[in-house]
């Protein structure tokens, strides 16, 4: 589940040594952008602070809690501590960015353009997006949170999504949106046909 380099191993344990309480471990917490990309948060863990439901991962010295909430995304993820030009720290590193029966550059590159591009955009509005698809030049989307259901959704794809994704992948010539809208229950801007 949860990979931790060598020099990871050693920085954890010489900042648990460092602590004044007592700390069993660290904690990977997953806070989710999409159905497959979250950002992580690293925590010190406290023996009170693990509950039953935590996958906890046994190291030489200390624990890595996964919650329950977070397991999904911590799948193959590397713990590492890098020390660079861009200064020290942790990093984790996911290798299951794009839908595991989708391989290649194409699906690399739409994948980057919908993180980098797409999905901080609509995040101001509770949504998000998520490749599902790519059969010859279509791309097949699914919008969720406060995009699934929104009255916009179609300006959001055509205008938006669809210019971005041609524009920096030129492959694509057809994006279409696979989301059941109608199960939506916290659309952004609700249409007045409801």
């Amino acid at each position: 589940m949860v990979n931790v380099t060598d020099i990871a191993k050693l920085e954890i344990a010489k900042l648990i040594e460092k602590q004044k309480t007592e700390i069993v471990g660290v904690r990977v917490k997953a806070e989710p952008m999409s159905p497959l990309r979250a950002n992580f948060r690293l925590a010190f863990v406290q023996a009170d602070q693990v509950t039953e439901s935590d996958k906890v991962l046994d190291f030489d010295g200390f624990n890595v809690y996964v919650d329950e909430a977070s397991e999904p995304f911590a799948q193959d993820i590397t713990l590492d501590f890098v020390d660079g030009l861009m200064g020290r720290g942790f990093k984790i590193d996911n290798p299951n960015k794009i839908p595991p029966h989708l391989k290649g550059t194409i699906a690399e590159k739409i994948q980057t353009v919908i993180d980098d591009q797409i999905n901080p955009s609509i995040a101001a509005h509770g949504g998000h997006v998520s490749l599902v698809d790519i059969k010859e030049d279509t791309v097949y989307l699914q919008f969720g949170g406060g995009c699934q259901g929104c009255g916009m959704v179609d300006v959001t794809l055509k205008q938006g999504v669809e210019v971005l994704l041609k524009e920096h992948v030129p492959e694509v010539r057809e994006v279409r949106d696979i989301t059941d809208h109608e199960s939506g229950e916290n659309p952004y801007y609700e249409s007045k046909e409801q």
